[in-house]
Order: C-alpha cells, then sequence, then structure tokens
C-alpha cells in the first residue's frame, strides 16, 4: 500500500494555497483602496475585498495595513490592472484579470500559459463580448428556495437561478450586490459564496482531451501571483 502525504507535508500545502489567497487579496485591497479611498463605507470594491479577507481568516491587522500602504500612510508597491483575453482548445474563450507590479512579466507570463496548453493569447476585446457582469450570491443545495426567492426579491436582486442540484444564485447587478447581500445575511440567509464576477452568455462544451487542455490551461493561470481572476465559457465534465 501506498503512503500518502506526512502531516507535515499536507499543512505546507494547505499554508501554500493560504498564502496564495491572502497575496491575491492584498493587491485587490491595495487597488480598491487607491483607487477609491481607505473607507469601505463609502468604497464598495474595497468592501467586498475585505470580505474576502476576512472570509479566508486575514487577519484585521494585515487588512489595515495593506490599506494604510495604497493610501501613502505606509510605505508600499503600486500594482497595474491589466485584463488578458484569449482561447484555449476547443474554440473556449478565456480572460485573465490581473494585478501586476511588473507587466513584462505577467504578460511573458500569461502567453507561456496559452501557449504551453494549446491556446493563443488575443487582442483586447476579442472575447470581451461574450460575457457580462454580475453579482452572485451562491447558496448550496438544501437551502429553502421559497425563504431565498422572497428575500431576494425584497433585497431588490435582478434574478433567481434554481440548479437541478438544488442550489440556488441569486442575481445583482455589480452596483446593487452589497445591499442585496446585505439584506440576504439580514434576514438569516448567508450565502456560501458571494462575488461580483463575470459570466459568459452562453457556454462551449468540450471533452476527452480537449477538456483536459482546457483544465490545465485555467489551473495554471489561477495558479499565478499576478492573476486575481480566470473566466471562461467552458463547459467541462465532471
Amino acid at each position: 500500500m501506498g503512503r500518502g502525504p506526512s502531516i507535515e507535508q499536507r499543512k505546507n500545502a494547505v499554508d501554500a494555497q493560504r498564502g496564495k489567497i491572502f497575496t491575491k487579496v492584498i493587491r485587490e485591497i491595495s487597488v480598491a483602496a487607491r483607487a477609491g479611498g481607505g473607507d469601505p463605507a463609502s468604497n464598495p470594491r474595497l468592501r467586498s475585498a475585505i470580505d474576502k479577507g476576512l472570509s479566508a481568516n486575514m487577519t484585521k491587522d494585515v487588512i489595515e495595513r495593506a490599506i494604510k500602504k495604497a493610501t501613502g500612510e505606509l510605505e508600499g508597491i503600486e500594482y497595474e490592472e491589466i485584463r488578458y483575453e484569449g482561447y484555449a482548445p476547443g474554440g473556449v474563450a478565456v480572460i485573465v484579470d490581473c494585478l501586476t507590479d511588473n507587466r513584462v512579466r505577467t504578460v511573458a507570463d500569461v502567453r507561456h500559459a496559452f501557449t504551453k496548453h494549446g491556446g493563443n493569447m488575443g487582442t483586447e476585446g476579442s472575447v470581451a463580448f461574450m460575457f457580462h457582469k454580475l453579482g452572485a450570491l451562491s447558496f448550496a443545495a438544501g437551502v429553502d428556495e421559497d425563504r431565498v426567492t422572497e428575500a431576494a426579491i425584497e433585497a431588490g436582486a435582478d434574478d433567481v437561478v434554481t440548479y437541478d442540484d438544488g442550489a440556488i444564485d441569486v442575481i445583482t447587478t455589480p452596483d446593487a450586490f452589497n445591499d442585496v447581500k446585505d439584506a440576504m445575511v439580514a434576514a438569516g440567509l448567508v450565502p456560501d459564496l458571494a462575488e461580483v464576477t463575470l459570466r459568459a452568455d452562453n457556454d462551449v462544451a468540450v471533452t476527452g482531451d480537449t477538456a483536459e487542455q482546457v483544465r490545465k490551461l485555467l489551473a495554471r493561470m489561477e495558479e499565478m501571483d499576478d492573476v486575481q481572476a480566470v473566466y471562461s465559457n467552458a463547459e467541462l465534465p465532471e
């Protein structure tokens, strides 16, 4: 019988994953605070980033320090927002949102990932038109559908989507996202995941070797420290 990873190896893997999450959240907090100020009450993007950090067990001290660096109270690194677009195998559209302090490094890494896994990087706007921005509050199967629907309508959500497995998404405009989330939580309905994201208008189904290549490409993008989010219109087999 083969031996699995030791407790120490598993702990190191968890710590490494947490470190990647912290890196991404701190960059998002930094850019949000620099763009819209350090007060989350008047800066929805910063508030969302702080919520993401708290959900990942980031301490308030770490969050506060990132905000102070961004607003000039402490010396910090200035990050630039860049979006790259392209295609994975099978005609799958991919959007890669980055925050970086070195544009040359980031574009090289993203282009290499596309090329290595059978895709190609496109020009600005080449696939973005296939996606739209929205807020999504996701509830796992078992939640009371009637309660979620009633609360979502009352909160001003745009739509409620129920899936075959019983999971539910409450859809909002990006601007209404925080207000709807607050109202849902106040009603005792805490989403398992809540984020402003991009969703494709139509998905592209891929199978077999093509699906595996797409998985590897998307996974490689998500591993990069400079990459904040990866979106695609891939419909992958489970």
